[in-house]
């Protein structure tokens, strides 16, 4: 998995950088997960995962190009004030219950 930083956008009224994303997988990969890209983006921005939210992926039919955008925040504190609550669900692991940590 290879990601490219399209475009980056300073959006001072919600203190957070708005960015565009191109992602190109093997040929044989499947699209990859969300977790996946946050922590990409987190690596190529040079900050912390924490900070990232996946907002959107498209994978284009046919092809193994992913398309996303993202916004990443100046504290995670921001992020809750602004991200709707599905969002920062889909960008926050799921803990395991002692059940399926057993299993």
């Amino acid at each position: 998995m290879q990601i490219k930083i399209d475009s980056t956008k300073e959006n001072q009224l919600l203190k957070r950088t708005e960015v565009g994303f191109t992602i190109v997988s093997g040929p044989k990969e499947k699209t990859p997960q969300r977790l996946e890209v946050k922590k990409a983006v987190a690596g190529e921005l040079k900050i912390g995962a924490e900070v990232v939210y996946v907002k959107r992926m498209r994978t284009k039919t046919g092809t193994s190009i992913t398309q996303g955008v993202a916004n990443v925040y100046q504290s995670v504190a921001q992020a809750k004030l602004v991200e709707p609550e599905y969002i920062q669900k889909r960008n926050n692991p799921k803990e395991k219950s002692a059940e399926e940590a057993n299993a």
